[in-house]
């Protein structure tokens, strides 16, 4: 006799979630069921047994996928909701497998969110980019409410990665509203997480809070070999294949690397990596941001990456953040100039590859950002020397 086992119950031998099939124990027997039923695996009864000996189809790209941040059950990206024990449909679509399928129609539901909250215990599993009918993803419409045409390839990618808010997004919510006045009735925009595909797309995908008057860089195309997100990440792993970089640089630490002969914040060094540059302007900005948030909005503001929505008051100036029932207490003197700065902080800093994918679009949301705060913040800004 044979007993069947839950897919729950085999996690020690890496079964992946969403379709890749776990060679069973029972197809080196001479006995026995040949067509288990779904969701069940078939044992034999008795061992020992050698897992060394167990044929795992994929075994390399699953033990790639199973280290990888898409895989991690545990992080937060995945862990979030277990208190409700289930996902809200407007967060499932990238923070589960079956809410990502039912977005797209994947799954023989009608595209779109899902009617009802996804359970919990999902992650970006193998179906997710595996599914045969990925390739009916043909387009993306991005929260600036471009339509972007996808790859197969890239399909899943842009999905999860472009965010959830946009330039309009700023634009809609402060309106015709007095660009110096503090105004109770705006909150933060958060413009979500990990936003490289639509970072990538620049003033085209339009992520960005764009200043009207100017220009900003389109898509980074990079160059032909690299025009993919899987021409430089690992599928599974998610890695950055070094290799690819050291076709074109002298280093595989894309830190290191600069794809510019200008210095663009002020130091005259062209030896160091262009993400230098874009860290060294996002730290002016958000000295900016503090000196405009006391001077012009009167009330001092502080920045807590930890916890949501990251922008606190400090009306004491005490350099901590109020606290009022045990919480911080959310900055509620925002004026149309300040949450377009800080918005374009917060964008800047939520893909920590932007130095890779679209270096100079950061730098130039970060630029203007800053310039348009020193003015009314009283910074001589031109005499910082930093080039757009």
């Amino acid at each position: 006799m044979f007993r069947r086992l839950p897919v729950s119950k085999l996690l020690a031998l890496s079964i992946a979630a969403g379709g890749i099939a776990l060679a069973s124990l029972a197809a080196a027997q001479d006995t026995g069921p040949s067509d288990p039923p779904v969701g069940t695996y078939v044992l034999p009864p008795s061992g020992p047994f050698s897992p060394d000996k167990v044929q795992i189809p994929n075994m390399r790209a699953i033990s790639s996928w199973i280290r990888s941040g898409h895989a991690d059950a545990s992080g937060e990206a995945f862990s979030h909701w277990d208190g409700e024990g289930s996902i809200p449909p407007v967060c499932s679509t990238c923070h589960s497998g079956p809410g990502f399928r039912s977005f797209h129609g994947l799954d023989g539901s009608e595209p779109g969110l899902p009617a009802e909250p996804v359970p919990t215990g999902s992650v970006v599993d193998c179906a997710t980019c595996h599914d045969p009918n990925l390739s009916d993803i043909t387009e993306i419409t991005l929260p600036s409410a471009v339509v972007h045409p996808v790859s197969t390839s890239d399909a899943a990618c842009t999905t999860c990665h472009q965010g959830r808010a946009a330039g309009a997004s700023v634009t809609k919510a402060v309106g015709d509203k007095a660009e110096d006045t503090p105004d109770p009735e705006l909150g933060f925009v958060n413009p979500h997480y990990a936003l490289a595909a639509v970072s990538m797309l620049g003033g085209y995908g339009a992520g960005g809070y764009q200043y009207p008057g100017k220009t900003y860089t389109g898509r980074f195309l990079h160059a032909k070999p690299v025009s993919t997100c899987l021409s430089c990440h690992d599928p599974h792993s998610l890695e950055v294949a070094q290799d690819t970089c050291l076709t074109c640089h002298q280093t595989g630490d894309p830190k290191a690397i600069r794809i510019s002969r200008q210095s663009y914040d002020g130091s005259g060094d062209v030896t160091k990596g262009i993400a230098a540059d874009i860290g060294s302007l996002s730290d002016q900005l958000m000295v900016e941001i503090k000196a405009y948030a006391a001077q012009v909005a009167g009330v001092a503001i502080i920045y807590d990456g930890g916890h949501y929505p990251y922008f606190f008051a400090d009306a004491n100036g005490d350099g901590l953040a109020d606290q009022a029932d045990g919480r911080g207490v959310a900055y509620k003197s925002w004026t149309p100039r300040l949450l377009k700065a800080a918005y374009n902080w917060k964008f800047v800093s939520s893909d920590h590859g932007i130095h890779v994918h679209n270096p100079h679009y950061a730098l130039e949301l970060l630029y203007d950002s800053a310039e348009s705060l020193s003015g009314p913040a009283g910074t001589d800004f031109e005499a910082l020397n930093y080039l757009r």
